[in-house]
């Protein structure tokens, strides 16, 4: 195997797979170095997002919500079933299976593109090149043309509630259950806390969430964010806010956790508690002292705008970088960056990352909240649909939440989009690529929605910033 490639990518995750795969599609020598592995020693592709994140969680998140349906809605439809049973075990097993199968189509990617995989924990020296360690301890250097660092995040731990892996866990363990907690706790409400909250609260769990912010969802815009804990409050979600965690300590086989909020300090009992604080850069040992690539206070590697390091032909993308952490913000940064290696002008539009919480319903956003423009003194126009009017949504018993569009009062330029509700996602992501075209509310107003669909919702809320909505009555725009 050559020890000299165009270009070496650190990490297999979404961010550092999508390059290797792009280089390699523009004709360049690629190896992506990856030290995730399996017990068999087989390099496993895909990262966090594929092996234990994005993937596995939404796959939960399906099963369970497919279940909750089973067992609460089932009835308004007309459709009667006795008693249905969550079996953790098979939701597990189905789980791994579609893991099983992106990590394995990853690996399928790299043959057919010729990436070079190579098993093993990467290190930055200086000159581009990339120290590679195997499981087995043996060293080889890499000599690249270009370095692209993709390390990926690790969740991030509290002193005061210690991970051990059985009664106090991380994100990871608590998508490893396969009993069902009679009570658990979840340190953290934002969107980790939330999408694990959830799962376990659909299969019978008595969910307590422990959050030391005062607002709930504060990235989120504040009229979605509150509308979405009406629905979680109603769904069963025991949120907490202004509560601080000051010990966790595991006893007769529970976790005893001690915290104050405004009511003083408290003690509650549960089976399991999820530390689910937020994840951190996984930058930690990449750098030998002479790469010349320095991180800040948050441990997330110094860039500019297109990802390039302090160091010559060195590039870092996706979470060990400012920014959201978020794999598709990861994956554009990734072919951005080869892109420019090619010589190609690339950039990416961080006005126009959509984020997404994956609960049901869904919780999304892109562009700027209507806090953010007060702030900023930006003059801007309002519009809310709420799903309660979409006949789609009545029809599929989905009616919780809303869609609500932010447009500036004098361009009539859309500024950002918010909604909570069913298929969320989705709907952002229409008006992304209208953001991305710099789009006004009138153009997605004069755009025919198909009916009857939820996406009429974003046209009913693009129609109302400008008090023309059909389906509701207008409120007033502002002035």
């Amino acid at each position: 195997m050559s020890d000299t490639f165009d270009v070496v990518v650190i990490g297999g995750g979404p961010a550092g797979y999508v390059a290797a795969i792009k280089a390699a599609q523009l004709g360049m020598s690629t190896a992506c170095v990856e030290q995730w592995h399996n017990s068999d020693g087989k390099m496993l592709l895909g990262g966090t997002c594929c092996n234990t994140g994005c993937i596995p969680s939404k796959a939960l998140l399906d099963s369970t919500q497919k279940f909750a349906e089973a067992r609460d809605s089932f009835a308004l439809h007309g459709i009667t079933v006795s008693d249905p049973v969550a079996d953790i075990p098979a939701m597990q097993k189905r789980k791994q299976k579609v893991v099983d199968q992106l990590t394995g189509g990853i690996g399928g990617l790299f043959k057919h593109n010729g990436v070079t995989a190579v098993s093993g924990t990467g290190r930055v020296l200086s000159g581009a090149r990339v120290e590679v360690t195997d499981s087995k301890g043996d060293v080889r250097t890499l000599q690249a043309g270009h370095v692209i660092v993709a390390a990926g995040s690790l969740p991030v731990n509290i002193p005061v509630a210690p991970v051990d892996g059985e009664f106090i866990l991380d994100s990871t363990g608590a998508l490893e259950l396969t009993e069902v907690p009679r009570r658990l706790g979840v340190i953290g409400a934002g969107v980790i806390g939330l999408e694990l909250g959830s799962v376990w609260r659909r299969l019978g769990s008595e969910v307590v969430m422990l959050e030391a912010l005062e607002d709930f969802l504060p990235m989120m815009d504040v009229q979605v964010a509150r509308e979405a804990q009406k629905i979680f409050k109603k769904q069963g979600l025991d949120i907490r806010l202004g509560t601080r965690v000051t010990a966790a300590e595991v006893k007769d086989g529970a976790v005893e956790v001690t915290f104050s909020n405004a009511e003083g300090e408290q003690v509650e009992t549960f089976d399991r508690l999820i530390v689910a604080v937020g994840r951190k850069p996984r930058s930690g040992e990449l750098f030998a002292s002479d790469s010349g690539i320095s991180l800040d206070e948050r441990g997330c590697i110094y860039v500019n705008d297109f990802c390039e390091t302090e160091a010559p032909h060195v590039y870092a993308v996706g979470d060990v970088v400012r920014g959201p952490m978020l794999a598709h913000k990861g994956s554009e940064e990734g072919v951005m960056v080869v892109e420019r290696i090619a010589g190609k002008p690339a950039q990416v539009n961080y006005d126009c990352i959509p984020s997404v919480i994956y609960t049901h319903p869904e919780v999304a956003a892109v562009g700027k909240t209507e806090q953010e423009l007060k702030a900023d003194g930006v003059e801007y126009k309002a519009g809310v649909f709420p799903f309660a009017a979409s006949g789609r949504a009545l029809a599929a018993n989905d009616s919780d939440g809303m869609v609500k569009i932010l447009a500036d009062a004098r361009t009539d330029r859309i500024l950002g989009c918010h909604v909570v509700g069913a298929s969320a996602a989705d709907l952002v992501q229409q008006v992304v690529i209208g953001m991305e075209f710099d789009a006004s509310a009138e153009d997605l107003a004069l755009t025919v929605f198909a009916h009857p669909t939820l996406s009429e919702a974003v046209h009913e809320a693009a129609l109302a910033v400008d008090g023309h909505a059909i389906h509701i009555a207008n409120r007033k725009p502002r002035s």
